[in-house]
């Protein structure tokens, strides 16, 4: 299984060119998120969808991000 990861960092920007670009590399599943981080202090929840999408890796898949 292909699956893809993409994220935004701000309000202002969009992850939908990213996931149209993971859909365009054939990913058959996408997780995507918006992840704040005040300076370089990681955000309290860390990544969940990206933890997420770790979990869901199986031998032979491929991540693309």
């Amino acid at each position: 299984m292909i699956i893809g990861y993409a994220r935004k960092s701000t309000h202002l920007q969009d992850v939908t060119h990213q996931v149209d670009e993971l859909t365009k590399a054939g990913c058959e599943q996408i997780y995507h998120e918006q992840i704040s981080r005040g300076g370089t202090k990681r955000a309290k929840n860390g990544a969940p969808e990206l933890e997420n999408c770790l979990k869901a890796l199986r031998e032979g898949d491929t991540l693309v991000v």
